[in-house]
């Protein structure tokens, strides 16, 4: 019967603990598509009878159908149903071709950036299962936008973008950084990227020579890990405390060429970089003529606290590049962000961007721009703050029970994820692994590191999380803490 051979699956996806609900009925499906469960032709349960026999809300089937037809696994007919369509490759032929690849080896580069840190098992995403919620955006305004800006695209609009990007979404962004993160710029230094992995490894190809070393946190982004492993640096990790990155005179053995740090709000940690330490970052960095990378990560969400001012805003050597991107506040697969350079760096980051990237999507920028100026963006921006903190405060709430000597929250003033530090004695691995089983998918702090073996912890994302299943999950997160807590006494 379907419904059990689909709960078998989701039942073994689950103990992954790498994939959201409609992700596991997603890749059920697929498979029992690809292995022949679901034969062509078959006409699959309506998405209300799917959902009561799984026992799924019928938003998480719709989700997996909807990815089906897109990649063509699935045909919908109005009246008749959805019908799994002719697979386009015989099991055989896969077969084959896996085998023809079996002896295809990658490069000692590419070997060590897929066994160091995985994106899918570090990326924070919601501890609940579920879809995104992008339900506050307004998507039929974007579409207005977008369709108005193809329907007037001139030919140059249609070309790569020769001056790092659309000048009024660079107007409009620097009109931003002003105002809001107190950074004196000119629109002349603002670079529209595809986000912020391409903006890091842009800096890194352009301001750091092969075996040149970077500072980073630990524990750290894996992004960033992965963007300077590619470009060929030496990583050297520099511990975070409660106040952020915290150089020691051991550090200064190995100077940096480029600092990359997440000060508004660590990732994963939470910890917000201090004025102090803010202002001895900026020292290192003019002690030894090294770069820093500023990575704003979050700096639009703060729920308690005054702003706290950029590295960018307080630089006075223009050593500093600032990085961000609107994927937070809008959705992530909009894929633009941007890039503020030092004057001096101006011209050569553009060429570096055109010649390596050969940047485009004007008409996107385009609807941006009018996006932003039409203050849809800032409205946007209120409505996410407004959402989130509800999401957090629930969270915060939930989590109470557990909280006291031996465990306590950092990261939860800013940002869209907090994290659970716990004693070293509590295996948070295992932890992440167990709760993972239920379908509450956390990360383990330990694995963020890259050098130290202190840190044990939970990272835990609520951005995404419905209200109501933060409410409902919330205090079976708590309870699985407080018997991790009593079993490390």
């Amino acid at each position: 019967m379907l419904s059990e051979y689909l709960s078998a699956e989701i039942a073994r996806l689950s103990l992954q603990g790498k994939l959201p609900l409609h992700r596991q009925l997603y890749e059920a499906l697929r498979h029992a598509i690809r292995d022949g469960q679901l034969p062509a032709g078959h006409r699959l349960p309506s998405s209300r009878d799917l959902a009561q026999d799984l026992k799924l809300s019928r938003n998480t089937v719709v989700a997996a159908l909807d990815q089906l037809a897109v990649e063509g696994y699935l045909s919908s007919h109005v009246g008749r149903g959805t019908f799994v369509n002719e697979r386009p490759q015989p099991a055989r032929s896969r077969r084959r071709a896996a085998h023809a690849n079996q002896g295809a080896k990658l490069s000692r580069r590419g070997q060590k950036l897929l066994t160091t840190f995985s994106a899918d098992q570090l990326e924070i995403y919601p501890f609940t299962p579920g879809i995104l919620d992008f339900s506050a955006f307004p998507l039929a305004l974007w579409q207005r936008l977008q369709h108005k800006h193809w329907r007037m695209a001139y030919p140059d609009m249609l070309d790569y973008s020769y001056s790092g990007g659309y000048a009024p979404l660079r107007r409009a962004v620097a009109d931003y950084l002003r105002v809001f993160r107190s950074i004196a710029l000119d629109t002349d230094q603002v670079i529209i990227t595809s986000g912020t992995q391409q903006s890091l490894e842009l800096c890194a190809q352009l301001l750091a020579d092969l075996d040149d070393t970077v500072w980073l946190e630990d524990p750290a982004y894996w992004g960033a890990v992965k963007a300077f492993m590619a470009t060929g640096l030496q990583l050297h990790p520099v511990a975070v405390d409660a106040q952020g990155m915290a150089p020691q005179p051991a550090d200064e053995a190995r100077p940096p060429r480029l600092i990359y740090v997440t000060p508004s709000h660590q990732y994963p940690t939470g910890a917000v970089m201090s004025l102090a330490r803010r202002q001895q970052i900026l020292a290192t960095a003019r002690q030894h003529q090294a770069w820093i990378l500023e990575d704003d990560y979050d700096s639009e969400f703060r729920f308690s606290g005054p702003p706290i001012a950029s590295l960018a805003g307080l630089d006075q050597d223009e050593r500093v590049l600032y990085m961000g991107s609107f994927s937070k506040v809008l959705y992530p697969g909009l894929k633009l962000g941007y890039l503020v350079v030092p004057r001096g760096l101006v011209a050569a980051l553009k060429q570096a961007h055109y010649d390596l990237n050969r940047p485009g999507q004007i008409p996107l920028q385009a609807a941006l721009a009018e996006f932003i100026e039409m203050g849809h963006f800032a409205t946007a921006l209120r409505q996410a703050r407004q959402s989130y903190g509800e999401r957090r405060r629930c969270l915060l709430e939930a989590l109470k029970p557990c909280l006291g000597p031996l465990a306590h929250i950092s990261g939860a003033e800013q940002g869209l994820h907090l994290c659970v530090n716990l004693p070293t004695g509590v295996d948070d691995r295992a932890l992440a692994q167990r709760l993972g089983a239920l379908g509450l998918t956390v990360r383990p702090l330990s694995a963020y590191c890259l050098q130290r073996q202190d840190l044990r912890g939970l990272v835990i994302g609520y951005g995404y999380a419905p209200l109501a299943e933060i409410a409902r999950h919330g205090p079976v997160l708590a309870k699985h803490l407080l018997a991790a807590l009593a079993r490390s006494r």
